[in-house]
């Protein structure tokens, strides 16, 4: 006697790898809007999301991309302007409540997704998270970047190699710090 195996198919974003069902189940079962940190190499996306059941609802979103208007020329996707992506969202929506919802990326303590957090926190969004988990500050103002930046400034060849884009677009990576603060406080005055 033959017995037929009745086959179950998966839902599509769980067999392309793109929807953790269980994870996101557990996040919408809290009530509470959702700061979705997406990243990729040269942006970073941060949106806070609603659950309703006709679709998620998108509060308030911030790219990596609006930071030229407040004045921000560097890499866009380096962990201080993660930090200044998270800081925006953070802005538009302080006073609300969220919980972090980083999908399917590995959480690694000092990570760009964690700079988002930090910026989101600061900015006045209600968020639990460990300052353990957050970058340092001087991570955070790109300190370490300008220094990097300081001890190549002998070695022309290796330091036009390493920041080409910053010699292509006639930025100094030293002055990146105060860049920085500028841009933060520009999106603090900002409504």
């Amino acid at each position: 006697m033959v017995h037929k195996k009745i086959a179950t198919v998966q839902y599509r974003r769980k067999r392309e790898g793109k929807t953790d069902y269980r994870k996101r189940i557990i996040l919408l079962k809290s009530r509470t809007p959702r700061l979705v940190v997406r990243r990729f190499n040269k942006n970073i996306v941060a949106q806070l999301i609603e659950y309703h059941p006709d679709g998620d609802r998108v509060i308030a979103s911030s790219h990596s991309r609006n930071l030229e208007k407040h004045g921000w020329g560097y890499n866009t996707g380096n962990i201080p302007a993660s930090y200044l992506v998270g800081y925006m969202i953070g802005h538009a929506a302080k006073g609300k409540e969220a919980i972090l919802d980083i999908g399917l990326h590995t959480p690694i303590p000092g990570s760009r997704i964690f700079a988002v957090l930090k910026g989101a926190a600061d900015a006045g969004l209600k968020i639990k998270y460990s300052e353990e988990i957050a970058p340092k500050a001087d991570r955070l103002s790109g300190k370490h970047i300008a220094d990097y930046a300081a001890l190549l400034k002998s070695d022309t060849e290796r330091f036009n190699r390493l920041f080409s884009s910053y010699v292509k677009n006639k930025q100094d990576p030293a002055k990146m710090q105060e860049a920085f603060e500028k841009t933060k406080e520009k999106i603090a005055s900002s409504k």
